[in-house]
């Protein structure tokens, strides 16, 4: 069954959100794990892509864009999770419940940094509630 983990930054501004969730694919990636991510349109997902090069200096996580991924980079980012995929993490950054769940063992979501986010996020941890799904709650300082 799929668990969704949600992660709650106390006091998040949308940078420091963004650079929490760059930690998270990098500890996913580290643990031996492939990872999608889905981005709400492709500025959000050339974002991410641009954030994981510079979001540390010490790091380097490899990933792609989806259609420029030849298959070989553990982490992709794109705008709609596959049908099927390698992936067994999918990391959620569009406002709305991924289509498709079945085929990952995690989902990481976000809580949000303001209000909007927020309120969509409990959107998702309703919905994620209502299929049966294993939540559990992550709270992170900065």
């Amino acid at each position: 069954m799929t668990r969704v983990d949600f992660y709650v930054l106390e006091d998040a501004s949308a940078d420091t959100h963004d650079r929490m969730l760059c930690r998270v694919v990098e500890k996913a990636w580290q643990q031996g794990h492939r990872i999608f991510v889905r981005c709400a349109d492709e500025a959000a997902a050339r974002a991410f892509d641009e954030l994981l090069w510079r979001f540390q200096d010490v790091s380097f996580v490899p990933h792609a864009l989806a259609g420029a991924a030849d298959g070989a980079a553990p982490v992709v980012i794109g705008t709609a999770a596959p049908a099927t995929s390698a992936a067994e993490v999918l990391v959620n950054l569009a406002p709305g419940v991924p289509p498709v769940l079945e085929h990952y063992a995690r989902v990481v979501e976000s809580a949000g940094y303001d209000e909007a986010t927020r309120n969509a996020a409990r959107q998702r941890y309703r919905l994620y509630q209502e299929r049966g799904l294993v939540l559990n709650t992550h709270k992170l300082k900065r």
